[in-house]
């Protein structure tokens, strides 16, 4: 419990001083993301929320809320920069984004948060 604890304080001091950030890359052929500030979809759920648009290969693009306390950015259409003070709050916004397309093995393609790698499966040859 001291440990845990500890961490938090320690996340929180260096939330409030430097800011945590999780950079999301899509990779895979016309994935794109933008930060937009009305949603077709989505009902804002505080005045001036922003909301993530991801089209990753579905008929229709994906929108996402972003939370209160984090800002969201595309510095390329294929990199989401998300910043914030609260680390668990921006840690948990880029994994309900890498959730709509988790990385596949065989060719590489999906939403990779935080230079994470994946190991390519060979295909099986009968």
């Amino acid at each position: 419990m001291i440990g845990t604890t500890r961490s938090y304080l320690a996340n929180h001091i260096l939330g409030v001083s430097e800011g945590h950030t999780a950079i999301l890359r899509l990779v895979g052929v016309g994935y794109r993301a933008t930060v937009e500030p009305t949603a077709i979809t989505v009902k804002p759920e505080y005045t001036g929320q922003q909301f993530v648009s991801l089209k990753v290969g579905y008929t229709h693009p994906i929108e996402l809320g972003v939370p209160m306390g984090v800002k969201a950015s595309t510095p390329l259409p294929t990199r989401i920069l998300l910043e914030g003070i609260n680390k668990e709050v921006v840690n948990s916004f880029a994994a309900s984004i890498r959730r709509w397309r988790v990385p596949e093995p065989y060719k590489g393609k999906g939403i990779f948060v935080n230079e994470e790698t994946i190991k390519l499966t060979a295909k099986k040859i009968k």
